[in-house]
């Protein structure tokens, strides 16, 4: 099917955003594995994009995915440049940038095995875990793929699969310590969801492996509190040198975690570093 979208929407820049790490180039789009499904989709020509799935899939799995319900475009529009110069510059380079609304489980692991990693070794662990304890399914184009593992799958990994072949180094006892919990019904995410932003904060630093940065990364791509702003080493280098009198959060409530990506991807790209650098955990 064809759709058109008309809001900021740029698949290259999602995929380079450092949020998601089941993206797959695939010719001249994406194979990108959600839950239980896969969907290829390109560009096909003016806001449009080619996908190979249903009408219904769309409305019901990859239209929330990509939060297309939500504008970007306005959200851009909020920072004036004659006050914010910097931030105004991030948001123009960083148009087509959107906040996914992924699986809350898959984004607390994703972003524990994430500490001091660049982007291609966080998608060779995320994979590794996929094919170590996922499920086999298949796409519509009959290629296989698999699912990202739950609690009970990832809990029964021992730690030289999560050493070896996942790749995991350190970070394999968190994702063990993590997974149990979860498993036992100690750590659920659902839970996380009800609570105010503070509880599930610090419900969230309770966790092994998890820290203020990571924490908020959770809140921000797994559980769509789009107001988090994770410091990393790129953004505390643009608060220093950009902002020495101060970053003014308040005035951008409630979006300052879509402003964090813009000024996270412009201070790469200004840095021509790109996606090679590592993600600082804080």
């Amino acid at each position: 099917m064809t759709v058109q979208i008309q809001d900021d929407f740029d698949l290259e820049k999602i995929d380079g955003s450092g949020q998601c790490f089941r993206w797959e180039r695939d010719g001249n789009g994406f194979r990108i594995v959600h839950g239980e499904h896969a969907l290829f989709i390109r560009p096909g020509g003016e806001d449009r994009y080619v996908l190979d799935c249903t009408e219904e899939e769309y409305a019901g799995i990859w239209r929330p995915y990509f939060d297309l319900d939500t504008s970007y475009a306005q959200i851009r529009g909020r920072v004036e440049p004659a006050s914010d110069p910097y931030l105004a510059a991030a948001a123009e380079a960083g148009r087509g940038i959107r906040i996914l609304r992924q699986d809350p489980w898959e984004i607390v692991i994703t972003f524990i095995i994430s500490q001091n990693r660049n982007i291609p070794m966080i998608r060779r662990s995320v994979e590794a875990l996929c094919v170590c304890a996922g499920e086999v399914r298949e796409d519509r184009a009959g290629r296989s793929f698999r699912t990202f593992p739950g609690p009970q799958q990832l809990s029964g990994l021992d730690r030289d699969t999560l050493m070896g072949p996942c790749v995991l180094g350190y970070r394999w006892k968190y994702v063990q310590d993590v997974s149990r919990r979860a498993a036992e019904g100690l750590f659920l995410p659902e839970r996380i969801s009800k609570m105010p932003d503070r509880e599930a904060m610090e419900a969230l630093m309770d966790l092994p492996g998890v820290g203020p940065k990571v924490a908020s990364c959770i809140l921000l791509f797994g559980f769509h509190r789009l107001d988090f702003f994770p410091v990393d080493v790129w953004i505390r280098r643009v608060l220093e040198e950009e902002y020495p009198q101060g970053y003014d959060r308040e005035k951008y409530t409630p979006y300052n975690g879509v402003y964090q990506q813009y000024l996270f991807a412009y201070s790469r790209a200004r840095a021509g570093r790109g996606s090679e650098m590592p993600r600082n955990p804080g």
